[in-house]
């Protein structure tokens, strides 16, 4: 059923092409705010998540706020100023570009005769419609009923419904007043239970994957910074890539060749964005574990977006919420995305700047889309690998197919060749914490020593 602003206003059903306003109230910067960022590209990227939406977005308006008021964000001056722009538009909806409490979220409804969603909601409403998997759905509605408990404002019964998203712009159930809480905690329950369930199957998996010899790299970046782009490049799959804000939600993981043979598990995870909602961390966990356990994390990063910075700084932060940072010095790689839609000169300079950075730490510049220097890339995440796994060197009987196979499918076999008496010398690199399975099904292999120390037999 629709409300009589929806119907006058042409709202459809489930608020997909429904006429909206943009607003970004940004308070203006203080003394020490030199990272602030820049309200252009703020305003630009709310207009984004609204047409992720399909919202038919009318109007936009970026205003500089000194102070919050209490009952309805902004001042009363800019409320009226807006219910006249509003009214002018015909818009259906007015996105607010920040985190409204419940109750200015009411007012300002009031005030403007029109349905009020604030950041946090609208990004819920894009999970909702995104998620594809029972894992994705579970996590994106857990965030959104911790979300919908403190307002009590809107209905739980779209918790049925078939379409995705969850209500925030039209639909079944957006007349009902009264939320039962109870109903809520005992559906809150249920999918952290679920979710349990999910945990426990993923750690099996990482068990299993850690029985063999397949490095886990991690993609994590900003929204639209270009990882599934790469993503599909590099593995040749199919990852829903369009120039989309949290065009992948769910998680992929594939298998890929590096230079020199080894393979690794390539993880395409949900881009992260500033202001990510709290909620959507604390459910997005059991999947962000993946990042925090990978061998390897490539931080993707948008060098053609004004505010890439800032983006970098947002996606750190996250990273630091989940503990990674500090537990990940050396495993976190940057590449630097997107040279193809920079100009020469813009491009230089961001070469110059990455050659002025520590080996270490220095970026690599590549495109997605093209595939230019991608080369680099992977010889990169080889090199990052190699430098935490140990070497052995062991003969092997030329009838020991047996064993042959299993060093195939356990270690990264670097070299291989004929013994003059018949069988095979090979060495082989494994992680450290694999060479006591190395050990014991081949007690004659020798731990490879750096150049001027002797090597020594595995320890049994």
């Amino acid at each position: 059923m629709r409300t009589e602003s929806e119907a006058s206003n042409g709202a459809t059903a489930n608020g997909a092409g429904a006429r909206a306003l943009v607003i970004g109230p940004y308070l203006a910067a203080r003394g020490g705010a030199a990272h602030a960022r820049d309200p252009t590209a703020r305003l630009a990227e709310a207009v984004g998540l609204a047409q992720a939406i399909d919202l038919d977005v009318v109007g936009q308006s970026a205003l500089s706020l000194n102070d919050v008021r209490p009952a309805t964000y902004l001042g009363k001056g800019k409320v009226e100023e807006i219910a006249e722009i509003v009214k002018a538009k015909e818009a259906a909806l007015v996105s607010m570009d920040c985190q409204l409490s419940p109750v200015q979220q009411r007012n300002l409804e009031k005030a403007w005769d029109a349905k009020v969603i604030d950041r946090t909601g609208l990004i819920l409403e894009i999970f909702g419609e995104r998620a594809r998997t029972k894992e994705g759905a579970l996590q994106v509605e857990l965030a959104h009923l911790a979300y919908q408990k403190s307002r009590l404002v809107r209905s739980w019964t779209h918790l049925e419904r078939q379409r995705g998203g969850f209500g925030f712009l039209g639909g079944p159930g957006e007349t009902q007043i009264e939320t039962d809480r109870r109903l809520i905690e005992e559906r809150m329950r249920r999918i952290e239970h679920d979710l349990d369930k999910v945990k426990r199957t993923r750690a099996l998996h990482r068990k299993t994957r850690r029985e063999v010899p397949y490095p886990v790299v991690a993609l994590v970046g900003y929204t639209n910074a270009g990882k599934s782009t790469l993503f599909n490049r590099l593995t040749k799959a199919e990852v829903l890539a369009q120039d989309m804000l949290f065009a992948t939600l769910d998680p992929t993981l594939r298998q890929i060749k590096l230079p020199h043979g080894a393979r690794i598990l390539l993880s395409d995870t949900v881009g992260f964005i500033s202001d990510l909602p709290t909620m959507l961390v604390s459910a997005f966990r059991a999947t962000l574990e993946e990042v925090t356990l990978a061998d390897v994390v490539l931080h993707i990063r948008d060098v053609s977006h004004e505010d890439w910075e800032a983006q970098a700084r947002d996606v750190e932060a996250i990273l630091d919420e989940l503990g990674l940072k500090g537990r990940a010095e050396g495993r976190i790689l940057e590449v630097w995305n997107k040279i193809d839609a920079l100009d020469p000169a813009r491009l230089s300079a961001l070469q110059l700047a990455a050659r002025g950075i520590e080996p270490q730490r220095r970026p690599t510049l590549v495109s997605a889309l093209t595939g230019e220097r991608l080369d680099e890339l992977l010889a990169r995440i080889e090199s990052t690998l190699a430098a935490g796994r140990v070497r052995f060197e062991l003969d092997l009987d030329a009838a020991d197919g047996a064993g042959l196979a299993w060093l195939h499918a356990h270690t990264e076999v670097l070299k291989r060749e004929a013994l003059p008496q018949g069988g095979v010398h090979l060495v082989v690199r494994v992680d450290p914490e694999r060479s006591d399975g190395l050990a014991r099904r081949f007690p004659q292999a020798e731990l490879i020593r750096e150049a001027g120390s002797r090597p020594r037999r595995a320890a049994s």
